[in-house]
């Protein structure tokens, strides 16, 4: 792919703020979508009959193709322009939710959040995209950027307790009701923003075709496993469908002119450990927030509404937490702040475990905070630990790479905890009516804990000691680093929509 610099066209004045408020819509609503369809499940369950693999499979099929995807959304905003592929996905997004409120069925309703997925998937890079056409200037940029990231904090403490209020008033459906009016106001900001450049880059379609099998294919064994039993031919079948396309994946990366995911980056030590430490703390994060959804509701009786009042102090610790970290990083280094963050996540997997039917809110309250607290503390340090190990060219690639891989293990740990939820009961309350199984529970909390133990070792032992980048291009990296965290007025912004695929806070 090209990287060389390229005019953009001024947009300047109210222009610029209509471009910011189309993007930060964008983020906002494709970030509320996960939070609050996972408070709407139980009455998704209740209405369309499905059993707890059909819920994992309406959450795992936005984020699967979520993950899968935006690793190559981001060369579609060059070819086709930010504006454009901004419209492209957010139309898709929209008529992806006017199709999951009408869907008569589970199988329709996955099928369509299949849909929302892939246009949330080419939302995510084009918007910021879109920021960079807007801001020539790196101060006012940074403070856009800044706007834009802390909008997706804000929608993950809304989104529960707004999936609560329209379940609750109007059934699940008009959780995504609410996205066509937003939809619709986003295409009117943005027919009144400039026309963005565009950019000929080649699609790794090869490279992006069994990616997806490769994620589905996991996705679903691990889904149908706990139901069908781990030797059944559907599951050994689901998971050398994974396996071929693993291996189909790495040879077309291999021979492909421009690929989706350069091979020789994920051999750079620092870069491998950076995307297992993203993969285990979305694992942490995604699967406690869809195991509390099911626990307040299922095990506890609590209404949608309360549900999700539940998350608010977890979504408040959550924001403060972002803001703080970067700041931690600069004193006391990025790996010191990246093991820190996923020790403290670690603590929160074991001190879930003892959770019952019977534990007082309060306490249960309480033990969210190390939750709260944990990723959100490692990610930003992450994310500007990885852009620093790559070439400025490559740091695109990265950060899509990273987003990808951390959709990749939230979609695993819902599927985990989905298998084990339903997969037995326990004693006291333990498996209910609506089959909840605490035993179920305590084993997925103990093996994402596990794995997070694993990273957190990985990351004291493998990532670099000093802030030094393991390649020497630093200031490009740093530059492409603001995207995902950025700091202060004076760093500059990558130009290209692939290189604007950053990773968002937890």
């Amino acid at each position: 792919m090209s990287l060389a610099p390229h005019p953009s066209p001024p947009v300047k004045g109210r222009s610029s703020s209509l471009a910011l408020v189309a993007s930060l819509l964008g983020f906002t609503i494709i970030t509320i979508d996960v939070t609050a369809v996972n408070i709407a499940l139980p009455d998704i369950r209740a209405t369309l009959h499905g059993g707890m693999a059909g819920l994992q499979w309406v959450v795992d099929a936005y984020t699967l193709m979520f993950a899968a995807l935006m690793l190559s959304a981001g060369a579609l905003a060059d070819r086709a322009g930010a504006r454009r592929a901004y419209a492209w996905g957010v139309g898709l997004f929209t008529a992806a939710s006017l199709a999951c409120a009408l869907a008569p069925g589970i199988g329709a309703l996955i099928a369509a959040r299949v849909a929302q997925g892939a246009g949330a998937a080419i939302v995510m890079p084009a918007s910021l995209a879109l920021i960079r056409q807007a801001y020539d200037d790196p101060r006012r940029r940074a403070r856009a950027i800044a706007l834009w990231t802390v909008g997706g904090s804000v929608a993950v403490a809304v989104g529960p307790v707004l999936g609560g209020i329209l379940t609750e008033s109007a059934g699940w459906r008009s959780v995504f009701l609410l996205n066509l009016p937003v939809g619709a106001v986003i295409l009117a900001l943005l027919a009144r923003t400039a026309p963005s450049p565009r950019r000929p880059v080649p699609l790794d379609l090869a490279g992006q075709v069994t990616a997806v099998l490769t994620l589905a294919g996991l996705a679903f064994a691990v889904i149908e496993g706990g139901h069908l039993g781990w030797t059944s031919a559907p599951v050994l079948g689901a998971f050398a469908v994974a396996l071929a396309s693993g291996i189909g994946f790495h040879a077309a990366e291999k021979r492909h002119p421009a690929p989706m995911v350069p091979l020789a980056l994920l051999r750079r030590r620092a870069v491998s450990v950076a995307l297992a430490v993203g993969f285990a703390v979305n694992a942490g994060f995604y699967g406690v927030t869809f195991l509390l959804g099911l626990y307040y509701q299922q095990l506890r009786g609590m209404s949608g509404v309360e549900a999700g009042l539940m998350f608010v102090p977890l979504a408040v610790f959550i924001t403060a937490t972002n803001l703080v970290s970067p700041r931690a990083a600069e004193r006391f280094g990025r790996r010191r702040v990246i093991v820190i963050g996923q020790a403290v996540l670690t603590l929160a997997m074991f001190v879930l475990v003892p959770l019952n039917a019977g534990t007082p809110l309060w306490l249960v309250l309480v033990l969210l905070v190390p939750t709260g607290l944990g990723g959100a503390f490692a990610v930003p340090a992450l994310t500007a630990q990885l852009m620093d190990s790559v070439p400025g060219e490559r740091a695109g690639t990265a950060s899509g790479l990273l987003n990808s891989l951390r959709q990749t293990g939230g979609a695993m740990s819902v599927a985990l905890f989905g298998a084990l939820l339903a997969g037995g009961g326990g004693e006291g309350g333990g498996e209910g009516a609506a089959g909840f199984s605490l035993a179920g529970m305590h084993t997925g909390l103990v093996v994402v804990g596990v794995t997070l133990c694993v990273t957190t070792v990985l990351a004291a032992w493998l990532l670099p000691r000093t802030e030094a980048a393991s390649k020497p291009d630093l200031k490009a990296s740093s530059e492409a680093s603001s995207t995902a965290a950025p700091k202060s007025g004076s760093e500059s912004a990558p130009k290209s929509g692939s290189e604007l695929a950053s990773a968002t806070s937890s």
